[in-house]
């Protein structure tokens, strides 16, 4: 029988606010363990909550980016339950009356367009962190009470790599807000996974699975394809699924059960007494769709028909707000848009990647950039001596003519001096040019590399190869 999965996700978002929720705490990464902690956020009896408005507005600016309806009136509820990490024993969050509810993120996998519900974004504190050594387990309460948007898809995704691709999508969006960083390693963006199968053709959903705290798209993908080709064959073996909470194994690539239905949480929501319901005027919901940055999708469109890129590299460009402004700022300061695109691509991306760093980390600049295409246009030096100098450029932040100048890198463009360069190499190499001679044309290649091995690369590569054809055949 044939399978198709059904899929959602709930994704938390940990917000980019300087201070927490309900209290001035600094949210901070990193810092002493319980060294951001006050008597709010560690649950001391009688302190009262504060609601953070950026919390608010960064609801309200994501859900605006993800086509969501904005609550004018929505409010919080008290989540039950016990754990070490949650002193207070509950969770101040949202339930029935989020902020946000009735999105859509569209995505492309494969060439096929796919919309993605999103049903609800709410508003929550995070709960801390516990910290388990070889003999006791330790709590540090710095993370409790940074905020959070938990985001909640329709079952809309039907395979691990649509899951994986809406993932990057959110995330793209995300960053571009500003709204939060991104970082699964340190968990400001976890994900959760719900995941059933059907047989094909069947509308009914199967019963459920949860895969809890998914930490890198990678996984995303890797967990879903196990967990599916798990119930596949439970379902075919005659068993039947069990609705189960599961963790993923990233050594082993399997996930396992952490607990079942039976023993999963009653969390007895009910509105949260300290704090009164929210209400948001229309007019600032306005005054933030009004400043929202251009997000991914429409950068996209842009790239393809103001600057007549390709899809591929409107979509690479796109991809985070760091490097779609460094391309733009280029191209204003007069770089060709396919020149300024095929050098990011080619040069600074791969830069970046090898010594893992950020573009907005780097030393090169736009301005740089647009220099040195300049200094190519007008034959001062090759491209291939071009890629050297962006190499230095990148790692020093000199102007590039600087770098040329220091290092002797004009272009030899005098064809007497080139000719002389032709006529030395043809001179040791017979063989090759009576080859070429009896037909062997793609020996040019091997000529051309000689010169421009002699010259060190200054040679004019244009001026070698008029000069080589024109020794070769006379």
């Amino acid at each position: 029988m044939n399978y198709e999965a059904v899929i959602g996700l709930e994704i938390h978002a940990q917000l980019l606010t300087k201070t927490k929720i309900f209290c001035g705490c600094s949210t901070e990464f990193g810092s002493e363990p319980n060294s951001q902690t006050c008597p709010v956020c560690i649950g001391m009896p009688g302190v009262l909550p504060v609601l953070n408005k950026r919390v608010v507005e960064f609801a309200i600016k994501t859900g605006l980016a993800m086509n969501c309806k904005i609550a004018p009136y929505s409010r919080f509820a008290r989540k039950n339950y016990f754990y070490p990490d949650l002193p207070k024993g509950y969770q101040i969050s949202q339930y029935e009356l989020p902020i946000c509810e009735h999105g859509y993120v569209d995505i492309v996998v494969d060439g096929v367009n796919r919309r993605v519900g999103i049903t609800r974004i709410h508003m929550e504190e995070d709960a801390g962190k516990n910290i388990h050594e070889r003999d006791s387990s330790l709590v540090d309460l710095n993370r409790a009470g940074v905020p959070l948007l938990e985001i909640v898809t329709e079952p809309d995704i039907r395979t691990p790599k649509e899951a994986a691709v809406f993932m990057k999508k959110l995330r793209a969006i995300l960053r571009y807000l500003g709204v939060c960083d991104g970082n699964m390693e340190q968990g400001s963006l976890r994900c959760d996974a719900n995941v059933s199968i059907r047989p094909v053709g069947v509308t009914e959903f199967g019963t459920k699975t949860e895969i809890k705290n998914i930490n890198s798209f990678r996984f995303v993908e890797k967990a879903l394809e196990y967990e599916i080709k798990r119930q596949i064959k439970v379902l075919s073996e005659g068993g039947t699924i069990v609705q189960e909470t599961r963790l993923w194994d990233a050594e082993r690539g399997v996930t396992f059960s952490m607990r079942s239905k039976e023993e999963a949480h009653d969390y007895r929501y009910f509105p949260e007494p300290d704090l009164v319901p929210l209400e948001v005027s229309r007019e600032w919901i306005e005054e933030i769709k009004k400043a929202l940055p251009e997000l991914p999708d429409q950068k996209f469109q842009k790239y393809i028909t103001e600057y007549a890129l390709p899809e591929y590299d409107a979509q690479i460009l796109t991809e985070e707000r760091a490097i779609a402004e460094w391309f733009e700022e280029a191209v204003a300061l007069g770089g060709k848009a396919k020149e300024v695109s095929n050098w990011m691509m080619t040069e600074l991306l791969r830069l970046l990647n090898e010594n893992n760093m950020d573009i907005t980390e780097c030393k090169i600049t736009p301005e740089h950039l647009v220099k040195l295409i300049g200094l190519i246009d007008k034959g001062t030096i090759s491209r291939n001596i071009a890629k050297k100098v962006f190499a230095e450029i990148f790692e020093s932040g000199k102007d590039p003519e600087a770098v040329v100048k220091e290092k002797g890198l004009v272009q030899i463009t005098d064809t007497s001096e080139i000719e002389k360069m032709v006529e030395d190499i043809l001179s040791q190499h017979p063989k090759e040019v009576e080859r070429y001679r009896n037909g062997e044309q793609k020996l040019l290649g091997f000529f051309v590399g000689q010169v421009m091995k002699a010259s060190k690369g200054k040679a004019n590569p244009k001026a070698v190869n008029e000069l080589l054809r024109k020794k070769l055949s006379s």
